[in-house]
C-alpha cells in the first residue's frame, strides 16, 4: 500500500473533517519519510507537529524537522554586544520554551515526537534569519510525506502553532500530490524547497544543528513504551480533555481496510472475480499495481463475510516477508514471521493456532518463505490451521516447482496467487500444477502498458546495444546450438533436462560475453556525471543458482566502473545482508553511490524507486525476469518522470542450415522481449529500427 492508494483531498478544513484522523494518520501510516517545517520552536508548536505521529512511531519512519528559535530583544543585544555568542543565546531561548509548566495536552502530543528523537528517527535543524536585528523568524508551515514508492504528498497549513490551536483554532490545509498531473510540479517543488532548506541552500536563512542540551531536555519527556493511541483533543467549557481514540491499525487483531484507503477499479473487479470463482484464482498484475493491497483487501472482506480465521502468506525471499509484515500491520494484523530459526516462531504459532481453534484467538497471520514452507517445522503445523484459512502465494510462479507445489496445504480451501508472470518458463507441467492448486488467471489482467498508462509506473526510453561475440565465443555458441538442435530433433521427453542444461550453458556464454565490457566502457565514458543507475548482471542459470563465473563477471563490471572509470558503485548480490542492502539503498538514493551492480536479487520484490537508468548486461530467456526488472526501474519517485534502459543484446554468429533453424526458433522468443521493450518505449520507432537488421537476418519481420 502507498500514499497513492489513499483518497486524498486537495483541501482539509476543520469545519468539514477531523484533520488528524482523515489526513495526518492515513498519510503517516504509509509514509517512510516525513519532512516538516514549522514557524517557531515552543512546546505547543512541537505538539502541533506531533499530530498523528503515533502512526509514524509504529511504522518506524524517518522524520526531519526544521523550526526557528524566538530570540528576545535582550538576546539580540547580548549577541551584538559580544556578551553571548549566537549559539549560547539560541540554546538559552530554546530551553526557556521548555521550562514552563506544560499542559497535559502538550505532554501527550510531545511523547510521540520525543520517542522518535530517542530512537534516532527524528532529526531537528534550526532555521536562523541572517539579519538578527529584524528579529524575524522562519515562519513557513510546510509538510512533505514520501512513501517507499517515491510518491509525494505536500501540504501547507494555516494553523497557528500554539496550545489553543490544538483545540479551538479553525485550520485549513492545502494538499498537493505528485501523481496528480494538475499539481504534480507544485508537490515536487515543495519537496525540493524543503530539501534545499535542509541542505542550507536557501537565501536569507541559515540552517544550524539542534543544540544537544535542548535535545536532552526534550528527552526527559520520553515514554517508557511507544504510544499505541493517538490523543484526540476536545474542548468543553475551555478545559482540555484527552479523548484517546485507537489508531486504525492499532492491535486490532483482524483484517480491515485502513482509514482513507480507496481501491482502484481494477482491484475492486479482481476481488469480485475472485469471490465469483468461489475463493480461488490467480491475479496477473504488473509491478506497481497493488497486488499486496488487493490480497489483504480480500482477507478483510473474507473476515467481514465469513469471519476468516487465518491468513498464510508465502514469499520467495526474506525481504518480501518484511514488506508483507509492514503492509499487514496497516490492515490491523500482527503477523508471525516464520522463517529461519524454527525456535523463534514455532511455539508462538502453535499457541495461536490452539487459540484460534478454541475461540480465544480472533485471527492468526503467518508470513513465511518458500524455503520454510517445505521444512518439517511448518509442515507439521499446517494440519492445525482452522477451516476458514486463506493462503496467498506471492510471486507465485516460484511455487510451481515440484517440491514447493507438493508442500502447499491441501486442507486450505481459500487460495490466491499473485504474480506479474505466473506462467513458468519452459515448464508447462509446473504452470498447470500452479493453476490447478490456486485457480486460473482472473480478469482483469493489469499489464505494464496499463501501469504506465494509468501513472502507476513512469514512461521510459529504450536503447538496444548490439554486441558481437568473440571468435572463440562464437565457436562455442555454434557447438552448443548444434547439440541443442540434435537433441530437440529426437523428440524424447527424457532429454528435456539435458536440453535445459545446454540452454543454460549458452545463456551464460551470452551473459558473460567479453565484448559487453567494451560496450559498457564506451557507454559509460559519456555518462560519468550521471547517478541512480542499476547494472544487471544476472545469468541464465536455473532459478536458485548463480554460477561462480557470473560472480566473477560482476567483479569485472564493478572494477571497470569503479577502478577504471571512477564511477561510484557497489555490488548488490544474494550474499549482501539485509542491513547492508538497506544501507546501500539509502546511499544509492542520496547519490553517494552512483550505481549498483546486481545479480538476481534486484529482479523480484526489491523496490529502489530512485533508479533513473538501468543497464541490462545479461538476461535469461525467461520473460518473467525482464518484466520484473523493467517494473523495478519504472517505479515512481520524486522528480522522476521518465527512466532509461540500455539493453545489451548479443548478435548470434552466422550458422549453417540445420543450426539456423534451431537458432531462429530460439531467437524468436528472445526477440519478443526486445520488441516488447521497444514498443512500449517513448522512442519506439528509434528502438525498433535498431532491431530491424536482426529481424531481417532470421526472417522474423512479422514480430
Amino acid at each position: 500500500m502507498s500514499l497513492k492508494d489513499l483518497a486524498i483531498q486537495d483541501e482539509y478544513r476543520s469545519s468539514e473533517c477531523n484533520i488528524v484522523k482523515d489526513f495526518y494518520i492515513p498519510c503517516l501510516e504509509q509514509a517512510t519519510v516525513y519532512n516538516r517545517a514549522v514557524g517557531y520552536f515552543s512546546s505547543s508548536s512541537m505538539a502541533c507537529v506531533a499530530q498523528g505521529l503515533t502512526a509514524f512511531v509504529r511504522s518506524g519512519g524517518q522524520m526531519r524537522l526544521i523550526t526557528s528559535p524566538q530570540l528576545s530583544e535582550e538576546d539580540v543585544q547580548a549577541i551584538e554586544q559580544g556578551l553571548k555568542n549566537r549559539e549560547q543565546a539560541i540554546e538559552a531561548a530554546l530551553l526557556r520554551e521548555l521550562e514552563v509548566e506544560l499542559p497535559q495536552v502538550i505532554q501527550d502530543r510531545l511523547t510521540a515526537l520525543v520517542w522518535l528523537l530517542s530512537k534516532g528517527l527524528l532529526e531537528i535543524r534550526l532555521a536562523i534569519p541572517k539579519t538578527l536585528r529584524s528579529r524575524g523568524i522562519y515562519h513557513e508551515k510546510l509538510g512533505v510525506f514520501v512513501d517507499a514508492n517515491g510518491h509525494v504528498v505536500a501540504f501547507t497549513g494555516s494553523a497557528n502553532e500554539s496550545a489553543s490551536a490544538l483545540i479551538d483554532n479553525f485550520e485549513c490545509l492545502d494538499v498537493y500530490c505528485s501523481w496528480d498531473e494538475g499539481v504534480s510540479q507544485r508537490a515536487l517543488q515543495k519537496a525540493k524547497n524543503f530539501q534545499d532548506l535542509w541542505n542550507d541552500q536557501t537565501e536569507n536563512v541559515e540552517i544550524i544543528s539542534f543544540p544537544e542540551a535542548v535535545a536532552r531536555s526534550l528527552l526527559k519527556l520520553c515514554p517508557a513504551q511507544p504510544l499505541t493511541q493517538e490523543p484526540k483533543v476536545a474542548s468543553e467549557k475551555g478545559n482540555y480533555i484527552i479523548d484517546a481514540f485507537p489508531l486504525e491499525a492499532s492491535k486490532r487483531g483482524f483484517p480491515a481496510l485502513p482509514l482513507g484507503l480507496t481501491l482502484r477499479p481494477y482491484q475492486q473487479q479482481a476481488i469480485a472475480n475472485w469471490f465469483a470463482n468461489k475463493g480461488r484464482g490467480t491475479l496477473k498484475m504488473a509491478t506497481g499495481s497493488g497486488k499486496t493491497i488487493t490480497a489483504l483487501a480480500i482477507a478483510a472482506e473474507l473476515y467481514a463475510k465469513i469471519q476468516l480465521q487465518a491468513l498464510i502468506v508465502v514469499c520467495p525471499y526474506r525481504h518480501l516477508v518484511m514488506q508483507w509484515a509492514r503492509e499487514c500491520q496497516k490492515f490491523g494484523l500482527e503477523p508471525i514471521l516464520a522463517y529461519e530459526n524454527v525456535r523463534q516462531w514455532q511455539d508462538r504459532l502453535s499457541s495461536q493456532l490452539y487459540g484460534a481453534r478454541s475461540g480465544s484467538q480472533p485471527f492468526v497471520t503467518v508470513i513465511t518463505t518458500n524455503a520454510t514452507l517445505i521444512g518439517s517445522g511448518l509442515q507439521s503445523q499446517l494440519r492445525y490451521f482452522p477451516e476458514k484459512t486463506l493462503i496467498v502465494g506471492d510471486e507465485a510462479h516460484n511455487l510451481g516447482a515440484r517440491r514447493l507445489e507438493q508442500s502447499l496445504p491441501r486442507t486450505v480451501g481459500l487460495r490466491l496467487a499473485l504474480s506479474a508472470t505466473p506462467e513458468r518458463y519452459f515448464d508447462e507441467t509446473g504452470t498447470e500444477d500452479l493453476f490447478d492448486y490456486f485457480g486460473p488467471v482472473l480478469q482483469p489482467e493489469f499489464t505494464l502498458a496499463d501501469a504506465i498508462a494509468q501513472g502507476a509506473l513512469v514512461h521510459y526510453r529504450y536503447y538496444p546495444v548490439l554486441v558481437e561475440l568473440t571468435e572463440a565465443e562464437a565457436e562455442r555458441y555454434a557447438a552448443l546450438t548444434q547439440k541443442i538442435g540434435h537433441l530437440a530433433s529426437m523428440g524424447d521427453s527424457d532429454l528435456e533436462d539435458k536440453i535445459k542444461g545446454l540452454l543454460n550453458q549458452r545463456s551464460r556464454l551470452i551473459g558473460n560475453a567479453a565484448n559487453k565490457l567494451h560496450a559498457l566502457r564506451s557507454l559509460m565514458a559519456d555518462r560519468l556525471d550521471t547517478s541512480h543507475t542499476l547494472f544487471y548482471c544476472g545469468d541464465g542459470s536455473v532459478e536458485d543458482d548463480v554460477s561462480q563465473e557470473s560472480y566473477r563477471y560482476v567483479e569485472a563490471v564493478t572494477a571497470l566502473l569503479g577502478k577504471e572509470l571512477g564511477y561510484r558503485v557497489n555490488t548488490y548480490t544474494a550474499e549482501t545482508t539485509l542491513d547492508d542492502r538497506e544501507d546501500l539503498r539509502q546511499r544509492f538514493e542520496t547519490g553517494e553511490l552512483q550505481g549498483l551492480v546486481a545479480i538476481r536479487c534486484l529482479d523480484e520484490g526489491v523496490d529502489i524507486p530512485a533508479t533513473q537508468t538501468a543497464v541490462i548486461m545479461a538476461s535469461s530467456g525467461n520473460p518473467r525476469q525482464f518484466v520484473q526488472r523493467r517494473g523495478r526501474v519504472l517505479r515512481q519517485a520524486p522528480g522522476k518522470d521518465r527512466a532509461t534502459l540500455f539493453d545489451m543484446i548479443v548478435v548470434p554468429p552466422d550458422l549453417d542450415g540445420a543450426s539456423l533453424a534451431v537458432e531462429r526458433s530460439l531467437l524468436q522468443k528472445e526477440l519478443r522481449r526486445f520488441v516488447e521493450f521497444a514498443q512500449l518505449a517513448d522512442n519506439a520507432g528509434e528502438a525498433r529500427m535498431k532491431l530491424l537488421d536482426l529481424q531481417k537476418r532470421y526472417g522474423l519481420l512479422d514480430m
